[in-house]
C-alpha cells in the first residue's frame, strides 16, 4: 500500500507540473501534504516533518546556490567570461576553437547557472562562429554541453547540493568526484558529438545575431585580466581540497585529525567557507572594474532569479522528508532488493523517468533523491565515494532524453534558431550522451573504488 501511495503521489506530481502547469514549488508542497495524510502520518506532526524536511534542504542548498550565483555574476557583468573564451581561443588557435569554447565554459560553469551561462556566451560563440567559419553547432553544442554537465554535476548548483544533503554525501568531495566525472563526459559526449554534429549538420549564424537585435554582448570597458578570472575560478576548489585532502589524511593516520590547525583548515575548505571565501577575494580584485556601490547592486541582483530555484529544491526535501517520516523508503528499499537492482542503477532509473515524465533536470534530481535517500540509508557498507557516485547516477539519469517539456530543450532551440527535428538530432542525443556516459563513469567508479 506504501508503494502504491509513492507511485499515486509522483503520477499526481507530474500531473500537476504538466497538465494544470502548477508550479513545481506549489506542487510538491500539495503533493508532501496529501502524501503525509494518505500514509497517516499523525496530525500534529504533519507540519513539523513538512517544515524540517524543508528547512533542512534550505540549510544546505541555500548558502551555496547564493553565494555561487553571486559569484557568477560578478565575472559575467565584468566582463570575465569574454577575457576567459578570449585567451583560451588566443591560445589554442582556429582549429581548436570549439574546444577553447568548452573549456572557458566548464571554468564558468562551475559558479553560474546553465542558463544564464550560456545567454552570456552565446555572443562570444557566435563571433568565434563567423570569424572561423564553418557550422555553428560546432562550437555551440562543445560550450553548451560544458554548462549542462557542471550544472548537473557539481555544486554549488542547486541540484546536486540537493541530493548530495538528502543522500548525505560530503559536499567537498562532491565537488571533487563530480569534477573528475564531468570533464571526460564532457569531452566524449559534448565535445566531441559537437564537432560530429558540426560535420554531419551545417546550421547557419542565427539571424538575430547577424541583425545584431536579439542578444546583447555584455559590456566591461575594463575587464578583468585573464589571471585574475582564473584565479578566482580556481580558487574554491583549491579552498575545497583542504578539507578533502586533510580528512583523507587522518582516515589514514597520516595526521591527528584533531588538532587545531587541521580542523581550522578543513573549516576554510569547507563548500560554504570556501565559496564565501572566494566571493570576497573577487569583489576585492574586481574593485577596479566596478566600484564597491555596483558590486553590491550586482550581488543584490543575482539573488533574484534564483528564489525559484531554491524554493523548488527546498520543496523536494519536504516531499523527501514526508518519504521518510511515513515509512515508504523502507518499502523501496525491501522492494528494489527484491528485484536485485544495485541502488545506483535504480537511482539513475527514477531520475531517467522523471526527467523524461516531467522536463527539469533540478526537480527530477531532488525527487529521485528523495525517494531513493531512505534506500540508501538502510543499505549498508556504503561509503562517502559510493555516496557520490550515486548523486552522479542520479544527475545523470536527470540529465538525459531532454526534449519538448524541458525549458533547455526551448532556449538552445530559439537561440541557434534550429527547429524541433534538428533540436531533437542535437541537443537531445548530447544531453542523452552526457547521460549515459556519466552514468558509466558512475557505475566504474562505484566498482573500482
Amino acid at each position: 500500500m506504501l508503494i502504491l501511495i509513492m507511485i499515486i503521489a509522483v503520477l499526481v506530481l507530474l500531473l500537476l507540473i504538466m497538465k494544470f502547469r502548477v508550479h513545481a514549488f506549489i506542487a510538491l508542497i500539495i503533493v508532501s501534504l496529501l502524501t503525509a495524510l494518505a500514509t497517516g502520518v499523525p496530525v500534529n506532526k504533519i507540519l513539523p516533518t513538512l517544515l524540517t524536511g524543508f528547512g533542512n534542504t534550505l540549510a544546505a542548498v541555500a548558502l551555496l546556490v547564493g553565494l555561487g550565483a553571486m559569484i557568477g555574476r560578478l565575472l559575467e557583468i565584468t566582463g570575465g567570461a569574454k577575457v576567459l573564451a578570449d585567451t583560451l581561443i588566443n591560445k589554442f588557435g582556429e582549429k581548436k576553437a570549439p574546444f577553447a569554447l568548452g573549456v572557458a565554459s566548464l571554468l564558468f560553469g562551475f559558479p553560474i547557472f546553465f542558463d544564464a551561462g550560456l545567454v552570456v556566451m552565446l555572443p562570444i560563440i557566435f563571433s568565434v562562429a563567423k570569424q572561423f567559419g564553418g557550422s555553428t553547432l560546432r562550437y555551440a553544442l562543445p560550450s553548451a554541453g560544458a554548462f549542462a554537465v557542471m550544472h548537473a554535476f557539481l555544486p554549488p548548483h542547486p541540484g546536486p547540493v540537493a541530493s548530495g544533503d538528502l543522500l548525505g554525501a560530503n559536499m567537498g568531495l562532491l565537488v571533487i568526484v563530480g569534477l573528475i566525472c564531468a570533464i571526460p563526459t564532457w569531452y566524449i559526449a559534448a565535445y566531441l558529438f559537437g564537432l560530429y554534429s558540426g560535420k554531419k549538420i551545417n546550421l547557419a549564424l542565427p539571424k538575430a545575431f547577424l541583425s545584431g537585435n536579439a542578444i546583447h554582448e555584455t559590456a566591461a570597458q575594463n575587464p578583468p585580466s585573464f589571471k585574475k578570472v582564473l584565479f578566482i575560478l580556481l580558487l574554491p576548489i583549491c579552498l575545497i581540497l583542504f578539507d578533502t585532502g586533510l580528512n583523507t589524511l587522518s582516515v589514514a593516520k597520516v595526521i591527528d585529525g584533531s588538532q587545531v590547525w587541521v580542523e581550522s583548515l578543513r573549516l576554510l575548505g569547507k563548500t560554504p567557507i570556501a565559496l564565501l571565501i572566494t566571493l570576497i577575494v573577487a569583489i576585492v580584485l574586481l574593485k577596479e572594474q566596478r566600484s564597491y556601490e555596483q558590486i553590491e547592486k550586482i550581488c543584490d541582483n543575482a539573488l533574484g532569479p534564483i528564489c525559484a530555484i531554491v524554493l523548488v529544491t527546498g520543496a523536494g526535501g519536504m516531499f523527501g522528508g514526508v518519504l521518510r517520516a511515513s515509512g515508504i523508503g523502507n518499502e523501496l528499499s525491501a522492494m528494489l532488493s527484491d528485484t536485485g537492482l544495485p541502488v545506483i542503477v535504480a537511482a539513475f532509473i527514477i531520475a531517467l523517468a522523471l526527467r523524461v515524465a516531467q522536463g527539469s533536470a533540478t526537480v527530477a534530481l531532488t525527487t529521485a533523491s528523495a525517494l531513493i535517500a531512505p534506500t540508501v540509508a538502510a543499505t549498508t557498507g556504503l561509503s562517502q565515494l559510493d555516496l557520490c557516485f550515486i548523486v552522479i547516477a542520479i544527475a545523470s539519469g536527470a540529465t538525459a532524453l531532454s526534449h519538448v517539456n524541458d525549458s533547455g530543450f526551448w532556449l538552445v532551440s530559439r537561440f541557434l534558431e534550429m527547429d524541433e527535428k534538428t533540436t531533437l538530432k542535437t541537443w537531445t542525443v548530447m544531453e542523452t550522451l552526457i547521460g549515459l556516459v556519466g552514468f558509466a563513469l558512475a557505475v566504474i567508479g562505484s566498482i573500482l573504488f
